[in-house]
This record gives C-alpha cells, sequence and structure tokens, in this order.
C-alpha cells in the first residue's frame, strides 16, 4: 500500500509541475529600453524573415518620399498573401491621417475582406490605437512593424503634432474578436527606420 501512494504521489507532483510551464505568461525584457516585447508570432506568418525585412525597407522609402513631400516620416504598404506583391503604398499625411489609418481605408475600399485577411500590412513604426483599430475593422490578417510604439515616443517626446502614446498594437487587438498576426519590432532595422526621424521632431 505504501509503494502504491507513494506512486501515486509521484504521479501527481510530477503532472503538476509539467503544467507550471504552460500557466505561466512568456514575455522577454529588452533590459536596455526598459520595456517588454512578447514572443515572436512567426509560427503561421506568411512572410519570412527576409520578406520582413525587405518590405520594411520598402515602407522606409515611403516615409523618406514622405518628408519629401512635406509630411511626416512614416510609412507603410499592403503585401498581397503571396508574400511578395506590393498592393499599395501610403505615406503619413498628418495628425491623423496615419499612413496605417489611410492604407486600410483604401484597402478596405479596393479589396473583399476574405482576401485581405491573408495580406499583411508592413509599417515603419508600431501601429497606434487608432490605426489598429482600422486595420482591425479593414480585415487585414497580419501586421509587421519595424520599431516600437515606445521608441517613437522616445523622438516625438511631447510634440504637439505627434503625442504619441505608449499602447502598443497587440493590446488593442487582443481587446478584439480577430486572431490577427503580428510581428515586431525588428531591432536589426531600428536605425534605418529612425534615421528619417532625427531631426523631424526637433
Amino acid at each position: 500500500m505504501k509503494n502504491i501512494a507513494f506512486f501515486c504521489l509521484f504521479t501527481f507532483l510530477l503532472l503538476f509541475l509539467l503544467t507550471i510551464p504552460g500557466t505561466c505568461t512568456m514575455e522577454t525584457i529588452d533590459i536596455a529600453n526598459n520595456s517588454t516585447f512578447e514572443p515572436s508570432d512567426q509560427e503561421g506568418f506568411p512572410l519570412d524573415h527576409q520578406q520582413i525585412i525587405k518590405h520594411l525597407r520598402t515602407a522606409n522609402e515611403v516615409a523618406k518620399e514622405s518628408v519629401k513631400s512635406g509630411y511626416y516620416p512614416f510609412g507603410a504598404v499592403l503585401i498581397a498573401p503571396d508574400g511578395e506583391t506590393v498592393l499599395m503604398k501610403q505615406e503619413n499625411r498628418g495628425t491623423i491621417e496615419h499612413a496605417e489609418t489611410e492604407l486600410s481605408r483604401k484597402a478596405f475600399a479596393q479589396f473583399d475582406p476574405d482576401y485581405l485577411w491573408n495580406c499583411t500590412l508592413v509599417t515603419t513604426f508600431e501601429p497606434c490605437c487608432m490605426c489598429a483599430g482600422n486595420i482591425y475593422w479593414a480585415n487585414i490578417g497580419n501586421v509587421v512593424y519595424g520599431a516600437a510604439e515606445t521608441t517613437l515616443k522616445d523622438l516625438t517626446g511631447d510634440n504637439k503634432n505627434n503625442p504619441t502614446m505608449n499602447l502598443s498594437c497587440r493590446s488593442v487587438f487582443k481587446t478584439g474578436q480577430k486572431a490577427i498576426k503580428v510581428e515586431g519590432p525588428v531591432p536589426e532595422l531600428e536605425d534605418e527606420l529612425v534615421a528619417p526621424h532625427q531631426d523631424f521632431w526637433k
């Protein structure tokens, strides 16, 4: 009987210990920036790493052109389900005419929502809560951003033209009923993406 009781207790403890990792929230801390990033959503994501890098650089070229045209240094592109075709490009036109918002609205007017669900919006900086809402309602199923909202807040400070919030797009999407996949930030491109902003907000 003692052996049976011991075996049952051992089995119970083993099962309990195996369930602990599954109940923990997985987060990684970027100590240098004192910010929390969620783990990658790459599993099942329609773009591979090389495609992400390529399309972020395309979006950054849009951001640079935006500055030359007298607008803000943000850019976004919409990528087809094939992961290669650029369907749309959009610069930031103003305080509420953000690149992601304008692109989402134009995309919804042009494409079927079921098609958009398999597309990817790639943007230089993390979508704000307004842009995340537009992406959600436009039914764009995948998002890539290069630099985090917290990085942008450090750049813009209290600039009245861009009173940046400290609210992640993942937090906005999690309040909805659609499982929008998100990839970002992409630290290896941060210097490139930040460059058009360095003197803009001063």
